[in-house]
């Protein structure tokens, strides 16, 4: 099962992909029904908020006509930064699914665990590596291009 929706996750990471965006995907479940999507939109939209997380929870709370989006899954390709972990614990997301870490701002589990803080009104369970494999190669590939580029950029 959480492989299902988190390969629904990697779908929404892809399309950010096409907009050159890194490529982060999330889906937020409610039972069996995804109640919301996002893909990282930071660039496009010139919006530092405009991770995937912060977009299926907007979403996920329009969809369901509130705030509190408990007993709700949120299926996302990378360990969310601070920002997407206080999001998610202010909209008492009750599960948090992850593909892989991110050792440079990750605030579940490599830099803090911000879901879990006890000093905090909610805390989240959490799954993670789930796919990881895959959600992980999105992500190198995307820097590898990247590097490529900046390397040819200089070259001419």
């Amino acid at each position: 099962m959480h492989e299902y929706f988190m390969e629904q996750a990697i779908i929404e990471a892809k399309k950010a992909l096409e907009y050159d965006e890194v490529p982060v995907g999330a889906v937020i479940v409610l039972g069996d029904e995804i109640v919301g999507r996002g893909f990282n939109q930071r660039e496009m939209l010139a919006d530092p908020t405009a991770h995937a997380e912060m977009i299926a929870i907007r979403e996920a709370a329009r969809h369901l006509g509130s705030w509190r989006l408990t007993n709700t899954r949120l299926y996302v390709t990378l360990e969310p930064c601070p920002m997407c972990a206080g999001a998610i614990v202010n909209a008492r997301i009750h599960t948090l699914i992850y593909g892989v870490i991110d050792p440079k701002a990750g605030a579940v589990s490599s830099l803090m665990n911000l879901v879990q803080d006890p000093r905090l009104n909610h805390r989240v369970e959490v799954i993670e590596g789930i796919c990881g494999e895959t959600c992980g190669k999105l992500l190198k590939d995307f820097f590898s291009s990247l590097r490529k580029q900046a390397k040819n950029n200089q070259e001419r």
